[in-house]
């Protein structure tokens, strides 16, 4: 087992006290690969049973490792295998039944949330897969803690648009039927291009399919923790300097996360999966990767160079946390969710941080275009537009890219979503208003690019 340098723990803790490092999450993946019968009713039964015997200890020893080292674990998770493949084999599909059956358990252990309500069709969509995806705004609408995801490119596929064009449409269902929470059921679903198996974050975290019976992966955040060892520099201190003590920062956080994974997973008895260091941040003051951008001497999130910045801020980062743990995974590196970053929404509500601004910095970020508010009249076929340029982007860079886009039913440009807690509120952004339809309603898919042919 990997040891660990005491002086840089308790160094570590002291950045606890100060400048908000937490464990963001602890994801318990579950494989429910063995639940799947023609009875939904069985399968549901199997569910429950799987996932309680996993999991009833999940809080209880995460709370205790909580107080023990002083370190604050915010979210508790569950990601299970993707639904759609488990709800296959029943006689009838009944995905909602499913969903609320999760919902319950999740609420039952007590995690946060609960992930996997997904499926992969990057190449085409199997009848479970569109039963799932068509059951997605109900599913929402009608549970608390369940995300969902639906991966429709890869590098190795090209883009499904008959995908894109069919989540379009989700996408505003789930916004429509919880409007009264300001489109909630759309913040708690994100389509991906080149998904991972081991994410522990959510709405995108599931257990993939070559993952083991059950595993825990970490999350471990600290934008803040970041912006302060770049404040604690020289003003004129050069770029090598600051990529070194981004990475230097970044190997600290990682040893702490990968301290309180194992621990956590051994009490469990079940086998430690990944670290994933992603600088998620949070609307609390100084919890800002915009923070870290104006720390590197930007005058706001959207100046011009704030696509170099993140982007040296991701490499550092993943360089950090690599020569800390053999097992780093997930998406590591920095996310830029508009409502979720208190820097990005007041960017975001000036005006200097736009759409097209955000869309560039996904090409360097960890995930892509993430909990961004639209007016609530933004047609299907122009998020499918923005859904198809995100994807290019994941597709041709070989990365994952992602997006979690809230149409604002009744609001537009001006006004605001407001959520509270980690999802915080976002500024509703203006789009292009030039259509897209004759584009993303030509059938089928956008090839892979060549460097796919690499066998």
């Amino acid at each position: 087992m990997k040891t660990f340098d005491k002086e840089q723990i308790l160094e570590t803790i002291n950045m606890i006290k100060l400048h908000n490092l937490d464990i963001r999450t602890v994801t318990m993946a579950i494989s429910l690969r063995d639940c799947i019968d023609r009875d939904v009713n069985r399968v549901c039964d199997r569910i429950r049973h799987k996932i309680l015997n996993y999991s009833k200890n999940l809080i209880k020893y995460a709370n205790e490792i909580e107080d023990n080292y002083s370190i604050p674990i915010v979210n508790k998770r569950i990601a299970v295998t993707p639904v759609s493949i488990i709800g296959e084999s029943c006689d009838e599909y009944d995905y909602v039944k499913i969903a609320k059956t999760l919902d319950e358990i999740a609420n039952e252990v007590g995690v946060d949330f609960i992930g996997g309500y997904s499926a992969l069709v990057e190449k085409g969509c199997t009848k479970g897969d569109t039963a799932l995806i068509e059951s997605i705004p109900e599913a929402l609408a009608t549970t608390s803690k369940l995300c969902s995801s639906v991966n429709v490119a890869s590098s190795k596929a090209g883009i499904n648009m008959d995908a894109v064009l069919k989540v379009s449409e989700i996408i505003k269902q789930a916004a429509e039927l919880t409007e009264e929470t300001d489109g909630l059921g759309a913040a708690k679903f994100v389509v991906f291009c080149n998904s991972v198996n081991d994410n522990p974050f959510m709405a995108g975290a599931f257990c993939g399919y070559s993952e083991p019976e059950c595993a825990l992966n970490v999350g471990v955040s600290g934008p803040g923790v970041v912006m302060a060892a770049i404040q604690n520099l020289p003003k004129d201190a050069d770029f090598s300097k600051l990529a070194n003590t981004i990475k230097q920062t970044a190997y600290k956080i990682t040893s702490t996360g990968e301290l309180v994974g194992r621990e956590l997973a051994q009490k469990l008895n079940i086998p430690f999966g990944v670290i994933d260091l992603s600088l998620a941040p949070t609307p609390a003051e100084g919890d800002s990767v915009a923070g870290i951008f104006q720390a590197m001497g930007l005058e706001h999130a959207g100046a011009h160079g704030t696509t170099a910045a993140l982007a040296m801020l991701n490499d550092a980062v993943k360089k950090g946390g690599i020569m800390a743990s053999s097992h780093v995974g997930g998406l590591s590196g920095a996310f830029i969710p508009v409502s979720e970053d208190a820097g990005m929404i007041e960017a975001a509500a000036k005006g200097v941080l736009t759409f097209d601004k955000l869309e560039a910095m996904t090409s360097v970020c960890s995930v892509g275009l993430d909990m961004i508010a639209i007016p609530g009249d933004t047609p299907s076929s122009t998020i499918a537009g923005i859904i198809a340029d995100e994807m290019a982007i994941g597709m041709i860079n070989k990365k994952t890219t992602a997006v979690r886009i809230i149409p604002a039913v009744g609001k537009t440009v001006g006004e605001s979503v407001v959520y509270g807690g980690l999802l915080g509120e976002a500024p509703i952004m203006k789009v292009s208003s030039l259509s897209s339809a004759n584009f993303v309603n030509r059938a089928g898919r956008i090839p892979a690019p060549l460097h796919s042919l690499n066998n």
